[in-house]
């Protein structure tokens, strides 16, 4: 199959891209830069040159594909509304070229995004098999740029790692190598209009994550309140309140997906985490 993937250089991104070419398929990444271009051909994909703001260029990439992995978001969080609005445009304009030729197109679910979901989710009833994919909230491995980084750098300059209230709130985590598995697989199988989770660890109380953030940079480990949490964590002190635990058993069953790589807590001990 030959596959379209939008962020096909980006952290999960080029992983997928690996896992699609290792099990025999093609892949025409997208790219806006030399660098970009010049780590897909080493990946062994073809470039497609274009850019999230450039509807045509989504176009003529999904035209000529079996099948779209969207992957590219601006993860703009000065402008998040901004963001989520590029990339139901995005969505739209791979749709439109995708209708009525039943082929996969799946698409990244991310926070407040309902319009985007919805969008795919349309596209199903229009000869699109198009499925949604969500992610957990941290997509854990080497390389990692997320939240688990974030917070350690704010222990670092803080002084403490930080968790609100009792930290018993949980969050889950999936390595980006069953991520990338994951998004194969639903390319290859999954029926239209599915909702996928991709999750490892259904819940990580956020106080253990704090409690290795702290062990490994030996540094306290404190509880502050809500009310503390914004100042102490920046935009993160919203994320790191809530209760996201959930399962993907469903989507095990449906795929025949399994994760099989080190879950949060263990890549947190293997420590490349913590090296500057």
């Amino acid at each position: 199959m030959r596959v379209f993937v939008t962020g096909a250089t980006g952290y999960i991104g080029s992983e997928v891209v690996r896992e699609l070419i290792d099990a025999g398929h093609e892949v025409i990444g997208l790219t806006r830069s030399d660098k970009g271009a010049l780590k897909l051909k080493e990946a062994g994909a073809e470039v497609h040159l274009g850019s999230l703001d450039d509807l045509d260029s989504l176009r003529s990439g999904a035209a000529i594909a079996d099948g779209v992995i969207h992957l590219a978001f601006k993860h703009d969080f000065s402008d998040f509304a901004g963001s989520l609005a590029t990339d139901l445009q995005a969505i739209q304009a791979i749709g439109e070229v995708l209708e009525g030729t039943g082929k996969p197109f799946l698409t990244t679910a991310h926070a407040n995004g309902t319009a985007s979901d919805n969008a795919t989710l349309e596209l199903a009833k229009r000869g699109v098999r198009a499925s949604v994919v969500s992610l957990s909230t941290s997509v854990h491995g080497d390389g990692d740029k997320g939240f688990i980084p974030r917070l350690i750098n704010i222990a670092r300059e803080k002084g403490f790692s930080a968790y609100i209230g009792d930290g018993l709130n949980r969050w889950p985590a999936v390595h980006r190598l069953d991520a990338a598995r994951l998004f194969r697989l639903a390319l290859e199988s999954a029926p239209a209009g599915s909702r996928l989770d991709g999750v490892g660890d259904e819940g990580i109380p956020f106080r253990d994550i704090a409690t290795a953030i702290g062990r490994h940079l030996n540094l306290p480990v404190v509880s502050i309140t809500p009310e503390e949490a914004t100042a102490h964590l920046g935009f993160l002190g919203a994320i790191a309140a809530l209760d996201l635990a959930r399962s993907s058993v469903q989507t095990q069953e449906l795929l025949g997906w399994k994760p099989e790589n080190p879950s949060l807590m263990e890549d947190l001990e293997h420590g490349h985490y913590f090296e500057k």
